[in-house]
C-alpha cells in the first residue's frame, strides 16, 4: 500500500491535490469517483463524499485531509524534504496568501460566475468586498516577484496557482500581465506538467 491514497475526478478540484501530490514527491494510490456511484470508503472518508479526499496511512493510523487548501499545507508539513512549506519570514505571505485564494479569491470567483452582485452597501459583510478588489489586490501581489513567497517556489503557491491557472483558462480571472507570467513560471514545473498529464489523459478517456 503506498503512504496516500487519493480519492479523485479529473474534471474536479482533484486536479489540484494530484499537482501537490507531485510536488511533494510522495506514492499515492489513485482512486476515481464516478459522481453516480461513490465508493462507501470515501463516504466513510468523507461524508461530504467530495474529491479530492486524501488519507494519510500515517505509522500511528489514518488521518483525512479533504480541502485543496488543507491538503497543499498538511503536504508540506508532513513531507519536509520536498522543502515547500514557509521558512523564516516567508511564513506571513504563505499563509495569507494561501488562505486568501481559497477564501475570498474562491468566493469572488463564484460569486461573479452565478451572477450574484453584492450592493456596493453591503460589500463589508462579504468576505470579498468585491471582485474587483480581489483581482487587483492579487495582481499587486504578484507583480513584483515570481512566486507567491518572493524567488522560491511553495506549496502556497500550487493552491495560489491553480486559482489563476484556471481562472485565466476558463476566463474567471482576467488575462493581466502578472496572472500571465505567473502561470507560465508554474506550467513548466516538472511536477505540474506530470500531474496534468495523468489527469488530460483520464479526461480524454472518460470521453471517448
Amino acid at each position: 500500500m503506498a503512504d496516500y491514497t487519493f480519492y479523485t475526478n479529473p474534471m474536479s478540484r482533484g486536479q489540484i491535490a494530484r499537482w501537490a501530490l507531485h510536488e511533494a514527491g510522495v506514492d499515492y494510490d489513485q482512486v476515481l469517483v464516478d459522481w453516480a456511484a461513490k465508493p462507501a470508503d470515501l463516504l466513510a472518508a468523507n461524508p461530504m463524499g467530495k474529491v479530492p479526499t486524501l488519507v494519510h496511512h500515517a505509522a500511528d493510523g489514518d488521518r483525512t485531509i479533504t480541502e485543496c487548501a488543507a491538503i497543499c499545507a498538511y503536504l508540506a508539513e508532513v513531507e519536509p524534504g520536498a522543502s515547500l512549506g514557509p521558512t523564516g519570514s516567508e511564513a506571513a505571505d504563505y499563509f495569507r496568501w494561501l488562505f486568501f485564494a481559497a477564501g475570498p479569491v474562491e468566493q469572488a470567483v463564484v460569486a461573479r460566475s452565478m451572477g450574484w452582485e453584492v450592493p456596493p452597501e453591503r460589500q463589508g459583510m462579504v468576505g470579498f468586498g468585491s471582485y474587483e478588489r480581489v483581482i487587483d489586490t492579487l495582481d499587486a501581489h504578484l507583480a513584483d516577484r515570481a512566486f507567491v513567497c518572493g524567488a522560491r517556489f511553495t506549496m502556497a503557491d500550487v493552491y495560489v496557482g491553480s486559482q489563476v491557472d484556471w481562472g485565466l483558462t476558463f476566463g474567471s480571472i482576467p488575462p493581466r500581465p502578472a496572472f500571465v507570467a505567473y502561470a507560465e513560471r508554474l506550467q513548466a514545473r516538472p511536477a505540474y506538467k506530470a500531474a496534468k498529464a495523468i489527469d488530460n489523459d483520464l479526461i480524454q478517456g472518460m470521453q471517448k
